[in-house]
């Protein structure tokens, strides 16, 4: 049996002011073909199938075509829900679309959510874990010391009494980490898992009795651990820390109890990603211009702040994203120790030494006076000040 396993959609995503609902049903309209090329059996999805738990008309539109799309084929299709994901609406219609072959699990209910998939003379058993917290898996095993993420995870596991003799596939949305290390981060991920210690983090070690792990949650494609255990990656690159990352969905062949092969088929987006540094004349000189309509990370090295920068550049790059600057003025401010920068300083004197540093010149009164009234609308600086 042939299974491709995907996630991070987040369908309904925008690129700082851009839509990204054409480019998504782009990569969507590549996985079926890949699908068919390939003849998938099932597809696994790996949470964060939308980007907000109230998801657009859009993004709920894309969702419903590529569902459709896959019973077309008789594809089945085993999803969860991410961090991302609003439980009850992935879950809208989940017992309609068993009918059909789909399969959700969106949270959990104190049972492992398992389903069995054949084709031919093979079976796997594919077992569904959502998105959790420790806090939701005491409610239910409240007679288990829970006290991580791990502890949550390990229970549910050893709850669910795994037949190891038969193919097992677990499909699960967290972070998960080898031996000596974690899975390297993209930018785009969250829900505090670097920023709040070890009490998140769940070791691959857990999985041991399952074949193959479809993770979802990391954006930047890689193996944890062992190479059953995986993150698919996103099918887009959704921040600056992916610009390098060469995007693929696995296709897993699993032909025996054991017998796990992973091919990895590359994917292109319609527009790509890219981070153009130097300075304007240069980055825009028409030798220099290559694939104009992909989305541009500027860094621009001009030692003046250029005037309407990102419409000049939007006139070459329609789909510039952001532009930042790398010279001496910038650099000189990297340097500040920025705990002592506010000791016995004003806002005014603040806003002047930054302005001076950024400009090379003195602020403006007119400026000032606009600095200072959205610093009241931002609750920084009151009325007396």
């Amino acid at each position: 049996m042939k299974i491709m396993h995907i996630g991070d959609l987040h369908l309904g995503k925008t690129l700082g002011e851009f839509d990204l609902t054409e480019d998504q049903k782009y990569l969507l309209d590549q996985l079926l073909d890949i699908i068919e090329k390939q003849s998938v059996d099932a597809i696994l999805i790996a949470g964060d199938v939308y980007d907000k738990a109230i998801p657009s008309e859009a993004a709920t539109r894309m969702l419903d075509y590529f569902l459709s799309n896959l019973a077309k084929r008789n594809v089945y299709v085993y999803m969860i829900s991410g961090n991302h994901d609003s439980d009850e609406r992935l879950n809208y219609g989940s017992n309609l679309f068993e009918t059909n072959h789909v399969f959700i699990s969106t949270k959990y209910d104190g049972n492992l959510y398992k389903q069995t998939l054949k084709v031919g003379k093979d079976e796997a058993d594919i077992y569904l874990l959502p998105f959790v917290k420790a806090s939701q898996v005491r409610h239910f095993l409240p007679d288990v010391k829970i006290e991580s993420y791990d502890d949550a995870v390990r229970a549910i596991l050893d709850k669910a009494d795994i037949d190891e003799s038969r193919n097992n596939l677990l499909v699960a949305h967290q972070f998960v980490m080898g031996k000596s290390e974690g899975p390297e981060f993209s930018g785009s991920e969250s829900f505090g898992t670097q920023s709040v210690g070890t009490v998140e983090k769940i070791g691959c070690d857990c999985f041991n009795q399952f074949d193959y792990v479809a993770l979802g949650h990391i954006h930047s494609p890689q193996q944890v651990g062992r190479k059953e255990v995986r993150y698919s990656g996103s099918p887009l690159k959704y921040s600056l820390s992916e610009v390098n990352n060469e995007k693929s969905v696995p296709i897993i062949t699993v032909s025996g109890k054991g017998k796990v092969e992973i091919e990895l088929i590359p994917i292109k987006p319609m527009k790509n990603m890219r981070r153009l540094k130097g300075k304007l004349k240069d980055i825009l000189d028409k030798a220099s211009v290559t694939a104009p309509e992909d989305f541009i990370y500027a860094t621009l090295t001009d030692e003046e702040i250029v005037s309407d920068a990102m419409g000049i550049f939007q006139q070459i790059y329609p789909n510039t994203v952001k532009i930042d600057y790398d010279n001496s003025h910038t650099r000189e401010i990297e340097q500040v120790d920025i705990s002592k920068i506010a000791e016995n300083r004003s806002f005014d004197e603040l806003i002047r030494d930054f302005y001076r540093q950024m400009y090379s010149c003195e602020i403006s009164e007119e400026e000032m006076d606009v600095m200072r009234t959205v610093a009241r609308e931002a609750g920084v600086l009151h009325e007396a000040d």
